[in-house]
This record gives structure tokens, sequence and C-alpha cells, in this order.
């Protein structure tokens, strides 16, 4: 069995556990599900959604980990296609985020949601997102590389499935506190911008590369 030297691999841990954050945290279609259900189904239903939502996460992990073998096996032209296509893409949706001023508008609904029902939710909001699976594949090739082995791909992994699930958890037990909901929404330009100014320094640094 072959030895992973820990060491080999921190530059590339620390990067994706900055990314895994700013992926969890920045604004999206997740975010807005978690917080309709959080708001009008209760805190339950918004952690069971997050579950979702961290579950989803594996099924982006897989097949960004066998693209990224397939890409870059087959053709440095379609690489570099998808590197550029998803520096755009972060270019793009960090601008929107820091041009946002609409702030979240859901109906009220009624009755209950179950759990199941709330996972179920979760987990089809994230894996039928194609921002998120543009997003997987423009981060994800961008700080592995081929010679990294399997398990500590798998890592990577968790530490952006476990980001996600720690935020949106978070997202859920706050939205269900009414003093901090109205302080939240006070701070939500603010932390749009800061998100998309980050996201579009770091597309334009993807480009460069």
């Amino acid at each position: 069995m072959e030895t992973i030297n820990v060491s080999e691999y921190m530059a590339q841990l620390i990067s994706m556990v900055m990314i895994a954050g700013f992926m969890a945290i920045s604004p999206g279609a997740d975010f807005v599900m978690v917080t309709r259900n959080s708001l009008f189904y209760g805190r339950k239903a918004g952690l069971y959604s997050s579950l979702g939502i961290c579950a989803a996460i594996w099924l982006h992990v897989a097949y960004s980990i066998a693209g990224l073998a397939v890409i870059i096996s087959k053709s440095i032209l379609l690489f570099s296609i998808v590197k550029y296509l998803g520096a755009a893409y972060l270019i793009y949706i960090g601008w929107k985020t820091f041009q946002n001023r609409s702030d979240i508008d859901i109906a009220p609904v009624s009755g209950s949601l179950s759990a199941l029902s709330a996972l179920k939710e979760g987990f089809i909001t994230n894996a039928l997102n194609p921002k998120t699976t543009l997003f997987f594949l423009s981060i994800f090739t961008q700080v592995v590389s081929p010679q990294t082995p399997l398990v500590v791909q798998m890592l990577y992994g968790a530490i952006i499935s476990m980001a996600h699930l720690i935020w949106f958890s978070c997202v859920s037990v706050f939205l269900t506190q009414p003093r901090l909901l109205a302080l939240f929404m006070k701070s939500k330009s603010t932390i749009e911008k800061l998100v998309g100014g980050v996201l579009i320094a770091f597309g334009i640094k993807v480009a460069a590369s």
C-alpha cells in the first residue's frame, strides 16, 4: 500500500478548505431553498435540507474526479476550454452577486414538510443545479492534479461536503431566530458584495494561471 506524504498536499489542502468555504457561502439556489424550508417549515426541515445538499455534493465530486482524468488524458484543449469557461462563469456570477440588490421573496406556504421530503429537496436542488456542476468542473480541476491520490481527492470531497453541511445548518439555525434574521437582512448587501468580489478575483486568477 502506497504511503501518502500529507505535507506534500498541504498547499492543495489549504486551497481546498478556502474554496469549500466560498463555495458554500456563495448565494444561489441552495441558499434560497434552505431559507424557504427554514422559514416556513421550521429548523428541522432546514437541517434535513442541509443534509440533502451535503449528500448531493458527493455526486459532483464523483464525476469531477472521473471527468478530470478523462479531460487530461484525452485533450489538453478540452481541459483549457473547461478552465476558461469556468473562469468566465466565476467572473459572471461574481459580478452578478456584487450587483445584486434583490431581497429574498418567497410566497408563504402552509402545511408541513417531512424529514425525508426536506432531505430530497436539498439533494435534488443541488444535484440538478447546472451552476454547481460548472462550479465543480472549474474549481476542482484547478486544485487537484492528475498525480493526486484518489484518497486525497476523496478527502477534498469530504471537506467540500462538510463545509456545505456546516454552513447551511448554521443558516437554518440562524434563520429560525427572528431577531438574528433581522440583523442578517440588514447585512445581506455587504455579504453579497464581499462574496462577489472574491469570486471575481478567483475567476481572474484561474484564467491567468
